[in-house]
């Protein structure tokens, strides 16, 4: 009995070597809201799921977007089998334009919705390739490799066709839901858990699961609730209804042009992205409506107030959003009216909260009846909360628990509902953008390997050259401002030739200040006089002397430091 159980345990360890282990690499998601990415890679081959943009932070003016660091996987082209997208948010696909190139143009799988907004988007990039797209459906599986297979399932989010995804490999499956949610039936049951349930018994190395609303008591709203609600207050509306939602909630925005037509209104959506999603909808299915329901914005004063519906971006405040644009005059056909319920249907995302109020303020002003989530249920998220994950947990029964999307106070959180639901503490496994992780059959190792996982930020057409100088000066633009010295000097003798002009721009002003000017003037005079006549004039060495000592003259007086800009004339 002894020799034959150390020849099963020898064979065991031989396969596991065979075997090797799967490396999990998060590159995005862990550690803020946005730029969700990650790849299992297993001997030559991997799958990277969602390829998602992150929208900036204070930390970073100026910014349009920051996208993953792909550079780890550039060298590894050829073996990316799969590019996985679980739905058709920015936060998931949003970078697709910017990295497809690099990443050797991967065939993508994703469900129809899905692709046919990335198409859309990628055309309007003349210089990216052209993608290479697969279709798939609930239930479909795909073999991507020798190694790794993919098997897809459905999930319910703000957005048709969510999908989960389970990645089989040699080691155990790994099982990724994407963004969800549990539905709710009116009786008040979960919808959906048979197929959970059917996932974990097939058994499941790691769960990845969603953690944006972890730390939030209770179960999901169902979103029929959410659509009584909005036709209460339809009903109660005495003139238009503007109703500003995310654009990417496309399965609210079909339930309430349903609402509309029963009421007699008609719709118009005003927004570029939410007019560019509902026409993709409605050619695929998914929003249904008679011919004379949705109008043109132009064609909104033929009808009556009270018969008016309109739909438009700009919920979260954004300075060039359609809302923003009615409530500042600047649009052609839309202005506010007393009268008029404004309704948002959304939440804040972190950080917005200011420009919303200020929004939400001025829409007041201007007489509008103006009605949040806050009064009345008219949104609930796509993320689950506490409840459901414990539950989802609870069907999926994974060897190890690894917590996405969100901050680490979120993810942490998560792991808390992961011991709730009956995990052991040593099965969750928080890991941080960029390091990598080493699955066995047995185990989930983090290693102290990291790939790079900073930020890479799109600025206009720039993507990746605005680095951590170009932030940092933008920085102390916007806190301290800008002070320019320009000094004409004689490039014979070496002389000041005028006295310096100066310019300051966010810092002090000029005229209330001449005795500090004059001061300036003085100093910077002193400092080229002191410069030995018999050596032919350094600028850069000028330059740098005048900001730094009058960069520290400056702090002294005021305590306060803006960019010093010298700038020297020589004729």
């Amino acid at each position: 009995m002894a020799q034959h159980r150390t020849r099963r345990s020898s064979d065991h360890e031989t396969l596991q070597k065979e075997k090797g282990h799967v490396n999990l690499i998060p590159l995005g998601g862990l550690e803020e809201i946005g730029r969700n990415m990650s790849y299992v890679e297993y001997k030559d081959e991997i799958v990277i799921v969602d390829a998602g943009i992150q929208f900036p932070e204070e930390t970073t003016p100026g910014v349009d977007f920051i996208i993953p660091n792909v550079s780890s996987l550039e060298s590894k082209k050829s073996h990316i089998k799969a590019l996985v997208l679980t739905h058709a948010h920015f936060d998931h696909i949003g970078a697709l334009p910017y990295l497809t190139e690099r990443l050797g143009n991967p065939p993508i799988y994703t469900m129809e919705l899905t692709k046919a907004l990335i198409e859309k988007r990628q055309n309007e990039f003349t210089n990216a390739p052209k993608l290479v797209v697969e279709t798939v459906k609930y239930g479909d599986k795909k073999r991507v490799g020798q190694y790794l297979e993919l098997e897809f399932f459905g999930v319910d989010h703000t957005v048709p066709e969510t999908s989960g995804i389970v990645i089989k490999t040699p080691i155990g499956n790994i099982v990724h839901f994407a963004d969800f949610r549990l539905e709710y039936n009116e009786k008040g049951e979960p919808q959906n858990t048979a197929e959970f349930k059917r996932i974990g018994e097939m058994g499941v190395h790691t769960f990845m699961i969603d953690s944006t609303n972890a730390e939030e008591e209770g179960h999901s709203l169902s979103e029929k609730n959410i659509e009584k609600n909005l036709e209460k207050l339809f009903e109660q509306a005495q003139g238009r209804i503007i109703l500003t939602t995310f654009s990417s909630m496309l399965t609210r925005i079909a339930e309430i042009i349903k609402i509309a037509e029963r009421l007699g209104r008609k719709v118009s959506i005003n927004g570029r992205s939410m007019k560019e999603g509902v026409q993709i909808a409605q050619s695929l299915g998914y929003i249904k409506s008679k011919k004379d329901t949705l109008i043109p914005v132009e064609d909104i004063h033929k009808h009556k107030d009270n018969k008016v519906l309109i739909l438009t971006t700009g919920s979260q405040g954004q300075e060039n959003a359609g809302l923003m644009r009615i409530m500042t005059g600047e649009h052609r056909y839309i202005r506010i009216k007393p009268g008029d319920m404004v309704l948002f249907s959304s939440s804040a995302i972190p950080g917005n909260e200011r420009s919303i109020q200020t929004l939400k303020d001025n829409l007041s002003r201007q007489g509008a009846l103006v009605i949040t989530s806050s009064i009345i249920d008219i949104h609930v998220s796509g993320h689950a909360p506490k409840g459901d994950l414990e539950a989802v947990i609870k069907l999926i029964k994974p060897k190890f628990l690894m917590p996405v999307h969100g901050y680490y106070f979120m993810r942490f959180a998560n792991g808390q509902n992961g011991v709730a639901a009956g995990l052991r503490p040593d099965q969750v496994r928080l890991m941080d953008n960029g390091q990598i992780a080493h699955l066995t059959e047995h185990e989930f190792v983090i290693t102290k390997e990291t790939v790079p996982a900073n930020y890479v930020l799109v600025d206009g057409l720039g993507v990746g050259d605005v680095g951590e100088v170009v932030l940092r000066d933008r920085r102390m633009l916007s806190q301290e401002g800008m002070f320019v010295i320009i000094t004409t000097i004689d490039k014979k003798t070496g002389r000041v030739l005028k006295n310096p002009d100066i310019i300051s721009r966010g810092f002090i002003y000029l005229k209330e200040n001449q005795t500090l000017l004059d001061e300036i003037r003085k100093r910077v005079r002193g400092i080229i006089g002191r410069i030995p006549r018999y050596q032919p004039l350094d600028a850069d060495y000028v330059k740098s002397l005048i900001r730094d000592q009058v960069g520290q003259f400056l702090y002294n007086k005021t305590k306060r430091r803006p960019m010093v800009l010298p700038v020297l004339i020589e004729i």
